[in-house]
């Protein structure tokens, strides 16, 4: 196996995993279910959740957002971000869809 391949192996490896998780823990919303949910005053907009997010992650270099998923919770909507730093960890940041208030990052 080359190192490439390798790298790529344990890569998703260490991804996959957390993925799936965090896919079984929410409930996600179709595109036309987050349209109405924004439309209805429910959620705030994916922008002003990303800048939420960057906000509170500067000091851990963060890049870009590279996954969003609107979701429901027990405790009401909220957005799961994956986010890229500048250093190529990946990470998972919960933000209040009501609020805008980061709730978790990970």
């Amino acid at each position: 196996m080359t190192r490439t391949a390798a790298l790529a192996a344990v890569l998703l490896s260490l991804v996959l995993p957390t993925t799936a998780s965090a896919d079984e823990q929410h409930a996600c919303l179709s595109k036309a279910e987050q349209r109405a949910a924004i439309a209805n005053g429910q959620a705030i907009t994916l922008a002003d959740a990303i800048r939420s997010a960057r906000g509170s992650v500067r000091g851990h270099g963060a890049r870009e957002v590279v996954k969003a998923r609107l979701c429901r919770e027990p405790n009401g909507l909220v957005y799961v971000l994956t986010v890229l730093a500048r250093n190529g960890k990946v990470t998972h940041t919960t933000v209040d869809a009501t609020s805008g208030k980061v709730v978790d990052a990970r």
